[in-house]
């Protein structure tokens, strides 16, 4: 495995228990705060809509890669 493949196998893998690990910072917020149903979903839908923007960016530099090629 060269450092490259372990670089973004690494950033993939730490990325993905980071927003795992976000979740259930979201989730002890929205208990402790008394949030309700509606401001626990607005919350989840804020750390989605990061996620959304962390892949959409991933998937965007890839087709520009391929392009450029």
């Amino acid at each position: 495995m060269t450092f490259q493949q372990f670089e973004s196998l690494s950033l993939y893998v730490l990325v993905g228990g980071l927003i795992i690990f976000m979740g259930f910072i979201v989730w002890d917020l929205a208990k402790k705060s008394k949030a309700g149903r509606f401001g626990t979903a607005i919350l989840f839908i804020a750390l989605f809509l990061g996620v959304v923007g962390f892949v959409v960016k991933t998937v965007l530099v890839e087709i520009f890669n391929v392009g450029a090629g």
